[in-house]
């Protein structure tokens, strides 16, 4: 018998893309899963949408939330609610390959390993390639990921039966939670073990978080100084060779 997946969904006004995401599920080979959608008030149809289909799919479970809280907030009550051995994460805005929890599960078993993230693309808005795609390393620690911000939310899986469920509580702030969070797995002594396959679609909206490199910049800063507490020594080395990477991979794309 399958080991269920647990699927973290937080959404607020989604209406452009929830139909998209709740189907790359629907659409998985690997069917024993449950799908926790956490609506944070949204003032759209995203609630109308996410119901009409729940109808339909048991396994489509809908919360919603009396204020809005957050996306942290939203990820840990569907935390809370998860029922499977692993835990997967898809935001309402991204998409899965068909083959993606097949495989990543399979992966897992097979190494055996407790965290891992897959390779995925970038898209557009409109879903459209920007002609980027991330490739997970084999294996990245604590330091690792300081340096190299691979790991991505649409990409991760966790086994928690081996993982304590308390290291994916994610902290309350407004940036960075999910990175935070990987942190936290790392830092309690999980390596992220990576699946180099593209199995995911990341969406990178114009106005999203991740497309402003001003707040990005900001971001990273903070979750060295702030979250991770890091000395303003070890955060100036980390800073820079992420920087340094980032530019790296830039160029090298473009050749």
């Amino acid at each position: 018998m399958q080991d269920k997946v647990s699927i973290i969904t937080p959404s607020w006004n989604s209406e452009k893309y929830i139909v998209d995401t709740i189907k790359s599920v629907q659409n998985q080979i690997y069917k024993n899963w449950e799908m926790i959608i956490v609506d944070d008030c949204s003032t759209d149809h995203t609630v109308d949408i996410i119901e009409a289909i729940a109808k339909e799919d048991p396994r489509i479970k809908l919360i919603k939330q009396p204020v809005n809280g957050g996306a942290a907030k939203a990820r840990n009550i569907s935390l809370n609610e998860a029922t499977g051995r692993f835990i997967a994460y898809l935001d309402a805005d991204d998409i899965w390959k068909p083959d993606k929890l097949e495989k990543q599960v399979s992966f897992m078993k097979s190494k055996p390993c407790s965290f891992s993230c897959t390779s995925y693309e970038v898209v557009d808005d409109d879903g459209k390639p920007l002609n980027k795609q991330v490739h997970m390393l084999p294996e990245v620690d604590y330091v690792g990921f300081l340096t190299n911000n691979l790991l991505q939310t649409v990409g991760i899986m966790v086994d928690i039966d081996i993982v304590d469920r308390k290291y994916l509580e994610m902290p309350d702030i407004r940036r960075r939670q999910d990175a935070a969070t990987w942190l936290q797995i790392l830092k309690a002594g999980y390596k992220c073990y990576g699946l180099d396959e593209i199995l995911a679609e990341y969406r990178r909206a114009g106005n999203s978080l991740s497309s402003n490199k001003i707040k990005a910049i900001k971001g990273v800063w903070n979750l060295y100084r702030n979250i991770e507490h890091l000395s303003l020594l070890f955060s100036c080395y980390c800073f820079i060779r992420y920087a340094v990477l980032a530019v790296w991979k830039r160029v090298y794309r473009k050749r």
